[in-house]
This record gives C-alpha cells, structure tokens and sequence, in this order.
C-alpha cells in the first residue's frame, strides 16, 4: 500500500487517487443515482417499537376533533412553530474497486458518494427565510480498504483527495470517509451498508443543528423546531456514559417535534394491545389519534410520544395513509415520563401543524398531500443547494 501520493496523482480523479492511497484496482464501473423518486410510502411489516401505554394526560380513547381550534388559532396572529428542519442525502454508486483477499483471490466492493444537506428555516413576518445551512460531501468505502487496521487512515485519505488540484479547482473537499462493514454475517447488500453509513452521517449533521440552535437559545417554549422525519436520534456511547451529557442530549429536543410523511400503520395499537392500522386509516380530518408511549430498544431509555393528524380528507386522496402525518416528541422532564404530555399541548400543537398543510398541489411532488408548507419549502432550499449529479459524479 501506498503511503503517500506522487506529483502526478495530484491531478488525477477521486477514483485514482483512492486506489493508489488504498492498494486497490478501480475497475472505472458505471456510475448512477442510488436514490429513488421521491415519493410516499406506507412501511408495512414488523417494527422494532415497543407500545408502552397512553402519554397524555387527558386519557382519549378515540379521535380528538380539531377543526375548531384549528379555525381559532388561524384567526390569531401568533405563531409557536417558528423553525422548520430538514436533512436530506442523495447517494450514488462511483466505482467498483477491488482488493485482493487470501489465497490470491480478489472480491470487489462498491464505491459510494454522498452529498449531504441539512438546513433550516425560520418564520419571520409570515415569510420563511433560511438561517442554517450544513453541506458535506463523503464517501463510503468497504473496511477492507483500510488493510492494516492504521489509526487516522480515513481522515488522512480524505484530506488528500481534498487536495487533488481538481477539487481544490472547485473549492469542494470531502469532510470524511465512512467504512462500511463488509463481514458475510450481514445479510443487507454491500451498497445499502455504505447507503446506511451515508445516512447516519446525515443524522449525526441534524443533531449537531439542533444542539446549536438550542446552544443559540433559539428553541423554546415560544418557538417550536418541526423536523422532516422522525426523532428516533440514537445517543452515543459519550451521551449514556456521562449523565449529565445524557439529559443535555434529551434536553435539545424539549421544543422539538417530528412530523413524518412515512410510518408503519401496524404499531397502531387499539385499547387491547392489538395492531389496528385501520384506526389509522379512518382518522377523520383535522382530528388527531390518542398519544401512545413507545420505546425504541436500539435507542436506550429515551421514551418517545407518537400521535397521528390527519390534513386531507382520504376521498381527496390515493391511498387511506396519505394525508396523514405521524407526530412524534421525546418526553424529557420526569412530569412528561411519568403523567405523558399535557393533551392541550397536544391539541395546540396538533392545530398549529393542520393550518401548515400545503395550500396547493404540486405535481411535480406526490407527497403534496402529506406536506406541511414550510417543511415543503425548506426542503426545497435544501435541495437547491446540491451540485448537479453531473457535475458531482464527474469528480471521479
């Protein structure tokens, strides 16, 4: 393997650069967009969620209707979602590369790039303008690529292709290599392990948002977060070994609600314990579900509240799920663990969130029915910001 790289690789591609620096043959493959049209998606089958009991105060047994305070507070002039979080990746598929293994035999692995992009927005006088931008670019590669185990190897090959004359052109530079397992024990394909890794990095870039715009004292009682998606961060293994890093991790998301577009209607359970998606399915519009506890055992202790909103009537729309917003807040203070979330907060931000449903239809977007307006447009923001496939994938 080679340690260091000569004049003449300096300007070459990405792709040649990481073969010299890792041992490995680029075979200069196909290169293409990982991703899939954006589009909504009912998530059927088992889940990892655990339902724990009813996280209200108020214990609701059916539907809470909605439309008149929905009516009521859009006659006011005051607003509690103020901020408005999306992060968003697109994958793509670079190169083949292969790495010679024992016994002379080689396997070859793909190589994955990512753009990541996470932004957020702020109402201001009606209008919604942003305020924060983060824009990484990364690469994934198979662990094997790293052959002697060296402390520091990645981000030392990561600067060096970020000093390719080519990128320095550009003024682009790839923030860091994420390895990802290549061992025969997980059954998921080499190039949806690299995807994972690509988006638990997009993950790690929202959290990182969300702590600076608390440390900012930018969130709080009078001006909620809304993120795209569910909350279901994962602390690390720093937050759970320090209690104090613990509780700062849980605090961030006190003013914080997710709102998902895509969720499994199969852990609705009825007052039984019994999978009931049609609940879902029927909820009437503008009303909300009942507030359910879950747990998630992959993300420890955190307890989560999860309720369902619905913003278009289901005649108006192609399938019973769309229309419907699954919301979801961690419960953070030992009150909230304990009693669950206030039902008129519930209620409020219930409202709040109904009144944001997309004024209009865009075509060009098959999710119109489950947006809420100024999700919609940070997300387009967010977009707007990427390079072009073509240019990106001619990097290598």
């Amino acid at each position: 393997m080679s340690s260091s790289l000569g004049a003449k690789s300096k300007h070459n591609k990405v792709m040649n650069i990481l073969a010299e620096v890792t041992g490995g043959k680029s075979y200069k493959a196909h290169k293409y967009v990982l991703d899939h049209a954006d589009r909504p998606a009912v998530d059927y089958g088992n889940s990892e969620i655990i339902w724990k009991r009813r996280a209200e105060t108020t214990p609701h047994k059916t539907y809470v209707p909605l439309s008149g305070l929905c009516k009521k507070l859009a006659s006011r002039n005051d607003q509690i979602l103020s901020y408005f979080l999306d992060g968003s990746r697109r994958v793509f598929k670079v190169d083949d590369i292969a790495y010679s293994q024992s016994g002379g035999r080689s396997i070859i692995y793909p190589v994955i790039a990512g753009q990541i992009g996470v932004g957020c927005c702020r109402r201001i006088d009606k209008r919604v303008v942003p305020v924060k931008f983060k824009r990484e670019f990364v690469l994934s590669m198979p662990d094997v690529a790293d052959a002697d185990g060296i402390s520091g190897f990645w981000p030392a090959t990561a600067k060096k292709l970020s000093e390719c004359d080519e990128l320095t052109r550009l003024g682009i530079e790839f923030s860091t290599i994420l390895p990802y397992k290549t061992s025969k024990n997980d059954e998921k394909k080499f190039e949806d392990r690299a995807t994972a890794c690509v988006q638990d990095r997009m993950i790690e870039c929202e959290k990182k948002l969300v702590a600076e715009l608390v440390r900012e004292g930018k969130i709080n009682q009078n001006n909620y977060l809304v993120k795209d998606g569910s909350l279901e961060y994962r602390p690390t293994k720093g937050d759970k070994a320090d209690k104090k890093k613990y509780q700062t991790f849980k605090n961030n998301y006190n003013w914080v609600i997710g709102a998902s577009k895509n969720f499994n209607p199969e852990v609705c359970e009825d007052i039984n314990g019994k999978p009931n998606p049609g609940f879902i399915a029927d909820l009437p519009l503008y009303s909300r579900t009942p507030v359910a506890e879950y747990e998630n055992s992959m993300l420890g202790d955190i307890k989560f509240a999860v309720w369902y909103i619905r913003l278009r009537d289901k005649t108006q729309t192609r399938t019973p799920f769309d229309g419907i917003l699954k919301v979801e807040k961690i419960l953070v203070t030992e009150e909230e663990n304990e009693c669950g979330i206030d039902s008129q907060l519930v209620d409020t931000l219930s409202a709040y969130m109904m009144n944001e449903r997309n004024p209009v239809c865009y075509g060009s977007d098959l999710r119109w029915a489950n947006h809420l307006y100024p999700i919609y447009l940070t997300e387009s923001y967010v977009k707007s910001r990427y390079l072009s496939a073509e240019s990106f994938l001619h990097l290598f």
